[in-house]
């Protein structure tokens, strides 16, 4: 389930009515969206007074109701750090959440059975050295099972040190948009670029599918055409997004032309890690989104099948560190 679960409308300080939000998502091709309002911050109240906090979301719910787009609410707890800026979303009523101890909120959030996630814990305006640090106060919301996730991406912005807090804390990865203008003017859409998500790997397509994925951690972050996750679930997205679809020998020759297919959105780039070298490319081989690439492979020998392990340098599951897939066929002579 493609999700993207922080983002702002004029009910906080962002720039559009819900019904955008809405079309965009529609537009982008996701499957559910949450807008997560600040709780505490409301720069437009002169002008758009915002008593029910609970407005945005019902304004975008009816908006997609004739639509296959599900409507997570959500909002976002506001403070100053620690704990800094938090989600909790499949809440049931945002008024509630209007708490003003910075731990009682959590646990409010949890009376209303939220997932909860850390945002943006690299955000220079709370980290000035943009480096994702634990807190005393967020090992305890964690030790107390009230704060389940972390983003490792926010808006335009990757956090190894996020990744590794998550990983050593069994926490959920996620990657969100926190949009506040127009999804096409922040993320370059007509250009080519795409919107932060997170990848909710759900037993169904329902808002509770999606709440049972996010509390078992089974996500991945895509930002900026990188796969962010741990490789129990990054390694079989990665398997089933590249394909080979021809395996045959030039005529004469041992030089295997090996076609491989990339069937998803995002641009591959791959490291050659097996013992061939290659006739028409470097060891470095990238593969545009919908593309197919031809590598032509010197084998020395004609076999009856090859296996090609490559390392994936668009994906993470690690600081620093990518994982390898292996591509197999059997061959034509």
């Amino acid at each position: 389930m493609k999700c993207d679960l922080h983002m702002h409308t004029v009910f906080s300080d962002g720039a559009v009515w819900p019904d955008i939000r809405v079309a965009e998502a529609l537009k982008d091709g996701l499957d559910a969206i949450s807008l997560t309002e600040h709780l505490e911050y409301q720069p437009h109240k002169a002008d758009i007074p915002h008593p029910d906090r609970n407005r945005s979301y019902e304004l975008a719910l009816k908006e997609a109701k004739d639509h296959h787009l599900l409507i997570i609410r959500g909002s976002e707890i506001t403070r100053k750090m620690p704990p800094g800026h938090n989600n909790a979303i499949f809440i049931e009523d945002a008024n509630k959440m209007l708490v003003d101890d910075s731990v009682a909120v959590f646990r409010e959030a949890k009376r209303q059975n939220a997932f909860t996630f850390w945002n943006h814990p690299m955000w220079v305006a709370q980290r000035p050295d943009g480096i994702s640090t634990l807190t005393p106060m967020h090992k305890m919301l964690i030790k107390e099972k009230l704060l389940d996730g972390i983003e490792v991406v926010n808006d335009n912005s990757y956090s190894d040190e996020a990744l590794q807090i998550a990983l050593d804390n069994n926490l959920t990865i996620m990657g969100t948009s926190d949009v506040h203008q127009l999804i096409d003017w922040t993320f370059g859409v007509p250009q080519g670029g795409h919107r932060p998500i997170t990848l909710v790997f759900a037993k169904d397509s329902s808002i509770e599918g999606i709440k049972e994925g996010l509390m078992n951690r089974r996500t991945v972050a895509f930002f900026k055409d990188l796969l962010i996750g741990r490789d129990e679930w990054l390694l079989p997205l990665l398997k089933e997004s590249l394909k080979i679809t021809s395996a045959a020998y030039t005529e004469k020759t041992t030089v295997l032309k090996l076609e491989i297919e990339n069937l998803t959105s995002a641009a591959f780039t791959l490291m050659n890690k097996s013992k061939y070298t290659f006739h028409g490319h470097s060891d470095l081989v990238t593969i545009a989104p919908g593309e197919k690439v031809v590598l032509e492979v010197k084998t020395k020998d004609k076999l009856n099948t090859i296996d090609l392990p490559f390392e994936v340098l668009n994906a993470i599951h690690a600081p620093n560190s990518h994982p390898s897939i292996t591509l197999s066929a059997k061959t034509t002579f």
